[in-house]
């Protein structure tokens, strides 16, 4: 898998992209992730890659040309399922999308910054718009690398243990249950009896319990999505 991300401040993503289950997976070649620095393509002796908007709207936006040309750039080389902008008024970010995600051959990703991007990326370049929350943060940097760290853990052999990924809050519309690690007590704080049992039947009918438990107390719309 290949993914390309697109911005104007590539720094951003160095920490994110190069440790961890993301940093291993690129070591062992499971996956490719090109961060590119968008003034490559910028106008003008500076570089510029803003420009004021029509309409006399505060802040500046991202000019259509510099992305036109790097996204055309891309293309003349391979082919990409997707080209996703990060954006506030997407669809919202969910685990069956990071699934569906890790599917995918090639994708590009554009983060936007400033005060947006010229609508005209998003009618005639972009194929899907995406958002992690309904916030605004100061650029689609750090919501890039979080698509890009969700897709990456779900490629066989990111994990230690590639049944990890299948126990993961969100997989089923459950929030996952309860973990606990040695010692078996502390403080007088006691791990759950069943959990000591060895009895692997008991545990897993446990731990199905408490998934459906926490979510109805804590996230009861994912129930009501998975209905």
């Amino acid at each position: 898998m290949r993914i390309d991300i697109l911005s104007v401040v590539p720094e951003l993503l160095e920490s994110p992209l190069g440790h961890s289950i993301v940093g291993r997976a690129i070591k062992n070649s499971l996956v490719e992730i090109h961060v590119h620095n968008l003034r490559k393509y910028g106008i003008g002796p500076r570089r510029n890659v803003d420009d004021y908007s029509y309409g006399g709207d505060a802040g500046m936006v991202m000019m259509v040309e510099p992305v036109f040309r790097m996204i055309e750039e891309l293309k003349s080389q391979r082919s990409y399922d997707e080209v996703i902008y990060m954006s506030p008024d997407g669809e919202r970010f969910s685990q069956p999308i990071a699934n569906e995600l890790s599917l995918k051959e090639n994708i590009i990703i554009l983060c936007g910054h400033y005060k947006g991007i010229d609508h005209r990326i998003r009618e005639h370049l972009i194929t899907r718009e995406i958002s992690v929350g309904d916030y605004v943060v100061s650029g689609g940097e750090i919501p890039a690398a979080i698509v890009a760290d969700a897709i990456v853990r779900l490629i066989p052999g990111a994990l230690t243990d590639e049944t990890s990924a299948l126990s993961d809050s969100f997989q089923d519309n459950l929030l996952s249950p309860p973990v606990y690690t040695r010692p078996a007590e502390f403080n007088g704080w006691k791990v759950p009896d069943v959990l000591l049992s060895g009895n692997p039947k008991l545990i897993r009918a446990w731990q199905d319990e408490q998934a459906l438990e926490r979510t109805k107390l804590l996230r009861p719309e994912l129930l009501d999505d998975s209905l």
